[in-house]
C-alpha cells in the first residue's frame, strides 16, 4: 500500500488559493477514481474535486470555509503502490508552475502502527449509518384504533409492561414530539413494535384526565452560529465592499403601468410558444432605450484608477436569488434583443444560476443590475449597487389603487421604481431625469416598440 497526496490543481484565472464550501468524503471513507470529493470555490465559480485514484482517505486538508493554497494537499489518500505512482506521475504533469510540491507519494507499505492509526481515525471520523423507522400512517387512524382495542383506559404509566432498559423503537419525528412534550417513551404503551405518533395521542388523552399538563411552550428559541462561507462568504465580502467605498443615494418614483400591464397581458394571450412575458422584459427594453442620454449610468468606475468606463452596451446583471444566497448573471447586449428573447435569456440565466451552472464569464463584466423582488417588491427598496457598476434599478410590486383623472376617479395600476447611484459619478439631477425618461417610456408602452 501506498499513499498518494493529492494537491489542489490549479483551476485557472490566475486564482492562488480556493476555498472549501463542502466536503462530500471525511476521513475513514473509500472512494473510488472520479468520485467526487469536495466543492472549491474560487471568486468567479465554485469547481467539483474529483479523486484521481481509487482508496481510503486517510487526511483531510480542513473544514469547510477554510482557504486552500493551489498545489498544497487537499487529501491524502491510501492506495495501492500502482496507482499511486500513476497518479503522481499524471499531478506532477498539470501542477502549476513555480508552485513547490508539498508531498511525495509514500511507495512502503505502511507499518502495523501506522494501520492501526489510520483505523482509530477512521472510527472517530466515522458516523454510524441512522436506520430509524419511517413515519407512522395519521395519529387520527391510530388513535381510533386505541380507543377500539381500550388504550385509553391504561394505567398513567401506560399499563402494558414495557421493560425500560431495553430501546424503544420510534420515528425521529416522534422522537421530537415525545421530547417536547417531556414524555418517556418508555411509558408510552403501542400494540406494536414500535410507538407511534397516534399512541402518544392516547397517552396524552388518558393522562389528560389524570391531571397530566404538557410543558408549555419555549419562549424564543435556541441560539444557532451559522458559519459564514461559500457565496455567502462572497456576498458579505461584496456588500460590505460596497457600502464601504460608494456613497450610495436612493432616488424613488411612481409609475402608471396600467396600460403596459394591459399590453403584457395581450401579448401572453397570443404567445404561442414564446416565454411567458413578466414586466421585466418591458423594464430592459425602456432602460436600454434611455441610458444612450444617460452615459454616466451604464458605466463602471475603477476606484484604484480614478477612471470611469462608460460603456457601448448594455450588460445586464439580473439579480437573482439562489439557495446559495444572490448571484448576479449578466444579459449581455440587452440593447439588440426584443422582449421575447429577453424573457428567454432571462429564464435561462435565472436558471444557470440557481442551479449552479453558470459559466464564469456569464457571472462578470456587467454594466448595471436590475434587481426585482416580484410580488415582495414591497412599496420601496433602497437596493445596494453591485460594485464596479455605478447604478442599480429596482421596480417594486405592481398595486391597484383608485387615481384622479381630471374630475374623475379610476383604476390604476401603480409601481414605484427604485434607483441607487454612486454619488461620486452620478449626481441626483441625472438620477431623477433618468427615472423620468424612464417613466415616460413606461406610461406609454407602444413608445417601447417605436424606432
Amino acid at each position: 500500500m501506498a499513499r498518494f497526496t493529492f494537491k489542489l490543481p490549479d483551476i485557472g484565472e490566475g486564482i492562488s488559493e480556493a476555498e472549501i464550501v463542502a466536503w462530500h468524503v471525511k476521513v475513514g471513507d473509500t472512494v473510488e477514481e472520479d468520485q467526487q470529493l469536495a466543492d472549491m470555490m474560487t471568486d468567479k465559480a465554485t469547481v467539483e474535486m474529483e479523486s484521481p485514484v481509487a482508496g481510503k482517505i486517510v487526511e483531510v486538508a480542513g473544514e469547510e470555509g477554510d482557504q486552500v493554497a493551489i498545489g498544497s494537499m487537499l487529501v491524502v489518500i491510501e492506495t495501492d503502490d500502482e496507482s499511486a505512482a500513476e497518479a503522481e506521475e499524471e499531478q506532477v504533469a498539470v501542477e502549476t508552475p513555480g508552485v513547490e510540491a508539498e508531498g511525495e507519494v509514500e511507495a512502503s507499505a505502511t507499518t502495523d502502527a501506522q494501520d492501526k492509526e489510520i483505523r482509530e481515525k477512521a472510527k472517530a471520523n466515522s458516523k454510524p449509518a441512522r436506520a430509524e423507522p419511517v413515519e407512522a400512517p395519521s395519529s387520527s387512524s391510530r388513535a381510533q384504533e386505541k380507543e377500539e382495542q381500550g388504550f385509553d383506559k391504561l394505567s398513567p404509566n401506560g399499563g402494558e409492561g414495557r421493560d425500560h432498559d431495553k430501546p424503544v423503537l420510534a420515528s425521529p419525528a416522534v422522537r421530537k414530539r415525545a421530547r417536547d412534550l417531556n414524555i418517556d417513551l418508555a411509558d408510552v404503551a403501542s400494540d406494536g413494535d414500535r410507538v407511534r405518533h397516534g399512541d402518544l395521542d392516547a397517552y396524552l388523552r388518558y393522562n389528560g384526565s389524570q391531571g397530566y399538563h404538557a410543558p408549555h411552550a419555549e419562549r424564543g428559541w435556541a441560539d444557532e452560529t451559522v458559519k459564514v462561507i461559500g457565496m455567502r462568504r462572497r456576498i458579505a465580502e461584496n456588500m460590505a465592499a460596497s457600502k464601504r467605498n460608494i456613497p450610495h443615494f436612493t432616488y424613488v418614483d411612481e409609475i402608471d403601468v396600467t396600460e403596459l400591464e394591459a399590453m403584457r397581458a395581450s401579448l401572453n394571450a397570443n404567445r404561442g410558444s414564446r416565454p411567458k412575458l413578466t414586466v421585466l422584459p418591458f423594464i430592459i427594453v425602456a432602460i436600454c432605450g434611455t441610458l444612450r442620454d444617460f452615459p454616466m449610468l451604464n458605466a463602471r468606475y475603477d476606484d484604484e484608477a480614478g477612471v470611469v468606463t462608460r460603456s457601448g452596451s448594455v450588460n445586464m446583471g439580473m439579480a437573482t436569488q439562489t439557495d446559495a444566497g444572490l448571484m448576479v448573471p449578466v444579459l449581455r447586449d440587452a440593447q439588440d434583443m426584443n422582449v421575447w428573447q429577453l424573457a428567454s435569456e432571462i429564464g435561462r440565466l435565472s436558471e444557470a444560476a440557481r442551479s449552479g451552472k453558470a459559466k464564469s464569464e456569464e457571472m462578470q463584466g456587467g454594466t448595471i443590475t436590475l434587481t426585482s423582488l416580484g410580488p415582495l417588491g414591497g412599496i420601496a427598496t433602497t437596493p445596494v449597487i453591485n460594485r464596479p457598476e455605478v447604478a442599480i434599478i429596482g421596480p417594486n410590486k405592481i398595486v391597484e389603487r383608485p387615481v384622479f383623472q381630471g374630475d374623475d376617479i379610476v383604476r390604476a395600476k401603480l409601481m414605484n421604481l427604485s434607483i441607487s447611484c454612486d454619488h461620486r459619478v452620478v449626481d441626483g439631477y441625472d438620477a431623477a431625469s433618468y427615472v423620468q425618461a424612464l417613466k415616460k417610456l413606461l406610461e406609454t408602452p407602444v413608445l417601447l416598440f417605436a424606432d
